[in-house]
C-alpha cells in the first residue's frame, strides 16, 4: 500500500527576520516555528512518515526539539545543500531510498506552520487524479505589470492570478526524476525558485489545489507577528468548536 511522506524543508537562516537564530527555530506560543508546522504532520491521520532538510549544524538541535515533543513520524533528518532545491534533493534521496516511488511526497517549507489538514487530504487526493498538487491561494489585490518598475505597463485580471505556497506535491519517482533531469542541465538550480516551477519547466503538468488563508511563510517580523494571531485564533477555535474539523472529515471518507 502507497504512502504518504511529508518533505519539510527547514534550511532557512533568518537573515530577513533580523534575528542570529534561524527563523524555523524562533518560539511562538511556547514553541518553535518548526515544531509547530511538524505536529501538522504529525497529528495527520493520513501522512506515515516525515524526513527534514536542515542546515548541518542545527541538527542536533533540530533532534533535540524532535525527541522533547514527540514527534514520532520523523524518518530522517539529512543536511541540506548549497541551495534549497539541494536540501529538498536530499531530503527527497533518502526518502526514495527507503520508500517505492509511487509513494507521495508532500513538499512543504518548515516555516509554514498554519497549513490545514483539510488542505492536505485535498492534495493527497489530487495527486492521485493528476499526478500533482500544487497548493495555492487566490490573488486579492489588483496585479500590475511593470518592466522598469516605475511605470504600470498593463493591469491584468485578478481572477488569472494565484500565489503558488506549499505542500507541493507529487508521487515520489516523478519529483525525483524532475530534480535528477535539471541538475543535468542546471546543476545550480538557476531560476528555479521552488518545486512548481521546477517541474514546470521539465515539462510536467500541474494541478492546483486552493489553499487555507493563513497558510504564510514566516520571514519577516510582520509574519512572525501574524502567526501569533493564528494560533490565538486556532486556540478560540478549538474552544467553541467551529473550523475546519468537518470539513476534514468529510474529505477523507
Amino acid at each position: 500500500m502507497s504512502k504518504n511522506i511529508a518533505i519539510i524543508f527547514a534550511g532557512g537562516s533568518g537573515a530577513r527576520m533580523g534575528s542570529g537564530l534561524p527563523k524555523q527555530f524562533l518560539e511562538v506560543a511556547g514553541k518553535p516555528i518548526i515544531i509547530h508546522t511538524l505536529n501538522i504532520f504529525e497529528e495527520h491521520e493520513a501522512i506515515d512518515k516525515i524526513y527534514i532538510a536542515c542546515k548541518e549544524e542545527y541538527i542536533p538541535k533540530l533532534k533535540r526539539l524532535i525527541d522533547r515533543h514527540r514527534i514520532t513520524k520523523v524518518a530522517g533528518v539529512v543536511a541540506g545543500g548549497v541551495t534549497g532545491q539541494d536540501s529538498i534533493y536530499n531530503a527527497l534521496k533518502l526518502a526514495y531510498e527507503e520508500n517505492d516511488g509511487d509513494d507521495i511526497v508532500l513538499i512543504h517549507d518548515g516555516v509554514r506552520p498554519y497549513i490545514t489538514s483539510a488542505v492536505i487530504y485535498e492534495d493527497i487526493a489530487c495527486v492521485k487524479e493528476h499526478g500533482s498538487a500544487i497548493t495555492c491561494a487566490s490573488l486579492f489585490e489588483t496585479p500590475v505589470v511593470s518592466t522598469d518598475g516605475r511605470n504600470i505597463d498593463s493591469v491584468p485580471p485578478r481572477e488569472h492570478f494565484f500565489t503558488a505556497q506549499a505542500p507541493q506535491c507529487f508521487y515520489l519517482k516523478d519529483v525525483i526524476e524532475g530534480h535528477e533531469a535539471m541538475r543535468k542541465i542546471n546543476p545550480g538550480y538557476e531560476g528555479v525558485v521552488d518545486t512548481c516551477s521546477l517541474m514546470q519547466q521539465m515539462g510536467k503538468k500541474l494541478a492546483m489545489v486552493k489553499g487555507n488563508r493563513g497558510n504564510i511563510k514566516v520571514t519577516t517580523p510582520e509574519d512572525l507577528y501574524i502567526f501569533h494571531g493564528l494560533v490565538q485564533y486556532h486556540e478560540v477555535e478549538q474552544i467553541f468548536g467551529f473550523g475546519e474539523k468537518e470539513v476534514a472529515s468529510n474529505l477523507k471518507k
